[in-house]
């Protein structure tokens, strides 16, 4: 009965999400508190179904509507049944970005992979392609944010061990935003650089994993990045 309450939940998701904009029909508190997707549950949703969850549980994290939720139920049902996460989310390792809560999410529901940076690199996307080729994710998002601490060692020009690798893959980035008198120093040059580098971070994924890229012509994932505010919590999708 769970489980039929969860897919009906969301079949009504999928059948209104067509002609909604800004509003979206909620997912019942009482399913969100205690139960996690099951494999049924996710298959026929839509890559813009899952965004639209996405951006109303980000929208529950501002406006302080989170739902309660029992992790440990949750836990125990995820591990008698499997784990169907309806998106991976490639963050950056900043611990002021809670990818679960911010999304107004449970156990279960995500994939989150972490990096400094949000770098792409093989093993990233090798669990990407783990997470929509095998376990049905339905959208790859690569999630940034402003004040990011790798963005602004790479402005700065860090190099330091293993740091200097990685940092690099910014690089391209902030060529892509300097212009002549640009101050790298400056706040609002590095937060332009977070949104080229989740861009370029997007672009790598689609260049360097044929199975995600065919996914996406295919129509059954969607590829996408945003950008998370700390000051307001806001994640916007670029």
């Amino acid at each position: 009965m769970k489980k039929v309450c969860l897919s009906l939940a969301l079949s009504a998701l999928i059948a209104t999400s067509c002609t909604q904009s800004s509003t979206s029909v909620k997912v019942d508190q009482e399913i969100a508190e205690t139960h996690v997707l099951h494999a049924a549950d996710v298959a026929p949703l839509s890559p813009d179904s899952v965004i639209m969850l996405l951006k109303e549980g980000n929208e529950n994290f501002i406006t302080r509507h989170m739902h309660d939720r029992d992790a440990m139920s949750q836990l125990v049902e995820s591990a008698e049944d499997g784990q169907y996460p309806m998106a991976i989310v490639l963050s950056c390792i900043d611990s002021r970005v809670p990818v679960e809560t911010i999304f107004d999410k449970g156990l279960g529901d995500l994939f989150v992979t972490r990096v400094a940076g949000n770098i792409v690199n093989p093993d990233i996307l090798g669990s990407m392609e783990y997470a929509c080729e095998h376990s049905g994710s339905k959208v790859v998002l690569v999630l940034g944010h402003e004040c990011c601490g790798a963005v602004h060692s790479a402005c700065e020009g860090v190099q330091a061990g293993n740091m200097t690798q990685m940092l690099s893959k910014i690089q391209p980035a902030i060529d892509s935003c300097h212009i002549e008198g640009s101050d790298h120093h400056s706040s609002d040059f590095q937060n332009q650089v977070v949104f080229k580098n989740v861009e370029n971070m997007v672009s790598q994924v689609r260049q360097n994993s044929e199975i995600l890229s065919e996914l996406e012509a295919e129509g059954k994932i969607k590829i996408v990045g945003a950008v998370f505010n700390l000051h307001t919590g806001f994640v916007e999708f670029i």
